[in-house]
């Protein structure tokens, strides 16, 4: 902080446009709406970030950065599927704790235009995922599981976010965390009651070689040989299995 007490005029230009973004509602936000709000001039804007694109990718980079900590947040219990639900949790406690800067992080999207943050952010839920797929926790393959636990996870915390704070019932989160946990892993045959079948015993030891060979360094193949047989094992691991 200044001197005087106030936030730093970087600090306030962040905070002005997480702001102003967050309820522009996909409209245009002028320069002088961002200086008028932060309380400083243009040439201060241009100082620190060059433009005003240049600040709002700041904003963006500024909540991923927080977004990954939170998410990295907890020493792994050797249970992937478990730092899963961890996981998921701290993506939604994150939202309702900063719901300006998650909207600007998950809410802005345009049609067929994929923000960087939803790719990193799935980088991420893929890494965890990997290491159940390796232990044959997954049936599905680590990228699909991923996309699909995000998915459902953004939708959990927006509805969540549009909600008076008083009337939001998080065990809506808790059911629908654990419906994708239980629809992506091999825990869904046990909860039924029905044994598996060999297909589908295949197609779950093909995503575990699969995720492992993908984090190995294996010199046993050469990278040609290594490239097809991840192949066929992409095909086995994405069959269905019904």
């Amino acid at each position: 902080m200044s001197a005087n007490g106030e936030l730093p005029a970087k600090t306030r230009l962040l905070q002005a446009a997480a702001g102003l973004l967050a309820a522009s509602a996909g409209g245009p936000i002028s320069t002088r709406q961002i200086t008028q709000a932060a309380g400083v001039t243009a040439p201060t804007l241009y100082h620190h970030f060059g433009d005003k694109e240049g600040l709002f990718d700041a904003v963006i980079a500024e909540g991923f950065r927080a977004y990954v900590a939170g998410e990295r947040d907890f020493a792994p219990s050797g249970r992937p599927m478990e730092d899963i639900r961890r996981m998921w949790d701290n993506h939604v406690h994150f939202g309702l704790a900063n719901p300006e800067l998650y909207l600007v992080m998950f809410g802005n999207i345009r049609p067929e235009s994929r923000p960087s943050v939803i790719a990193d952010a799935e980088a991420l839920m893929e890494e965890l995922l990997n290491k159940a797929a390796v232990i044959g926790h997954l049936n599905v393959p680590p990228r699909e599981a991923a996309r699909s636990i995000l998915a459902a996870t953004v939708g959990v915390t927006l509805m969540l976010i549009s909600e008076r704070a008083a009337e939001r019932n998080l065990e809506l989160s808790a059911m629908t965390r654990d419906a994708m946990v239980l629809a992506v892993s091999t825990d869904k045959a046990k909860a039924s009651g029905a044994e598996s079948s060999g297909e589908s015993s295949v197609v779950v030891a093909a995503i575990a070689l699969n995720a492992a060979l993908q984090s190995s360094e294996s010199d046993q193949l050469s990278s040609s040989e290594l490239k097809l047989f991840l192949e066929w094992l992409h095909r086995i691991s994405t069959s269905t299995n019904n």
